[in-house]
């Protein structure tokens, strides 16, 4: 669990959003809440005047204080030296968030857009080193709600090892947005001799992951109050790119590696088979599952296959080290549950398929439509 996601409190993260009068209180909102005028979003705080620049300054700056956005340009100026130094090539990668609720079982739209942009960053085997938000905000959202989202992108920011650099404020008239949508953009640096690709699967691969899959899309489902559990599952949202270096110091050679978000475990799966031109075979009885999340799934109706989450990556290695890539996977602690879930073959080319518990198989194809809509 990210401390971003732990201020010490129970917490109903659907109230938060209804009351934002229960704000996290630590120093720096409270000298926060002295130096904002408004309460709400106005159009002024898109129009580039006094407003525009509080908002700013004692909000997002203060935030994501480092030294690149400090100085306050129109752009973050990054020696290149500095990058060179760490490795042959750039990795940029840029997402949107418009979850809904901004606030959901263990976490909120603000260290998920951090996370997820690390993340994509993570899969190339890049470090990621600097993030940019942009903000779409609806005239009229609590700027108090606003300050905790921004807050949580910043710690998340912090424990990641990140800086958000550079960043742009927009602002829609009521009813033009639902409440506000984040834009974030990464650089990353790939290290020499890493080369990550979903062409690379070959015959004879290790098929892992990194944990149980569905546990985001349940908990945007709870979060949505369509759904109530005994045992309440919470979003698996993290950075990943501490694991990805851990399998990269027993395993250079990764293959392929992505992290199942929307499409969920299915998706990416397909994907590496069409781009390798090669077929992967699964065990059922491998994959791991929480039994909420199972039991969730099994009354609405939905697969876990095809279940976002935001904190678990597929990876296909070698065979000759896919059992020192997932000890390697298991003493991390995005890890833990680590598991080798099925193989490379040379057939059926471009299909994925899956053996069940009593020896049936069956094709696990692309996903038609959206289990979930908005889930990140």
């Amino acid at each position: 669990m990210m401390p971003a996601r732990n201020d010490g409190q129970t917490m109903n993260h659907a109230a938060l959003e209804q009351n934002p009068s229960e704000p996290l209180r630590t120093a720096w909102s409270n000298q926060w809440l002295e130096r904002m005028r408004d309460q709400r979003i106005s159009m002024a705080h898109g129009s580039g005047g006094k407003a525009m620049r509080e908002l700013i300054e004692h909000l997002f700056v203060e935030a994501f204080r480092n030294p690149l956005l400090a100085a306050l340009e129109d752009q973050a100026v990054v020696p290149l030296d500095d990058l060179r130094r760490q490795g042959g090539r750039l990795a940029f990668t840029t997402d949107s968030y418009v979850v809904n609720p901004l606030f959901f079982p263990g976490g909120s739209i603000g260290d998920l857009a951090v996370h997820g942009t690390i993340n994509d960053l993570a899969m190339s085997g890049a470090k990621p080193l600097f993030l940019s938000c942009g903000m779409i905000l609806e005239e009229g959202l609590q700027i108090d709600l606003l300050r905790q989202v921004v807050q949580r992108m910043g710690e998340a920011a912090s424990h990641a090892g990140v800086s958000i650099v550079t960043g742009d404020t927009k602002v829609v008239e009521r009813g033009a947005a639902d409440k506000l949508f984040i834009n974030t953009a990464g650089i990353g640096i790939i290290p020499h001799g890493v080369w990550i690709a979903a062409t690379r699967a070959r015959p004879g691969d290790a098929i892992l992951i990194n944990g149980p899959i569905g546990d985001h899309g349940i908990a945007i489902l709870t979060a949505r109050n369509e759904l109530a559990l005994e045992c309440p599952v919470e979003s698996d949202t993290r950075p990943l790119h501490d694991l990805v270096q851990a399998m990269l110091d027993v395993c250079p050679d990764i293959h392929c590696l992505r992290d199942a978000t929307r499409g969920g475990l299915a998706t990416v799966l397909n994907e590496f088979a069409q781009a390798s031109a090669a077929a992967i075979h699964l065990n059922e009885s491998a994959i791991p599952v929480r039994e909420s999340v199972r039991g969730a799934c099994e009354i609405l109706g939905l697969d876990p296959l095809y279940l976002a989450n935001e904190g678990k990556l597929v990876a296909v290695v070698p065979q000759a080290h896919a059992e020192a890539t997932l000890e390697a996977m298991n003493r991390h602690p995005a890890g833990q549950d680590s598991a080798i879930i099925g193989e490379v073959t040379e057939t059926p080319a471009g299909a994925v398929v899956m053996r069940n518990a009593f020896g049936g198989l069956r094709v696990v194809d692309l996903l038609i439509g959206d289990q979930l809509p908005r889930i990140c």
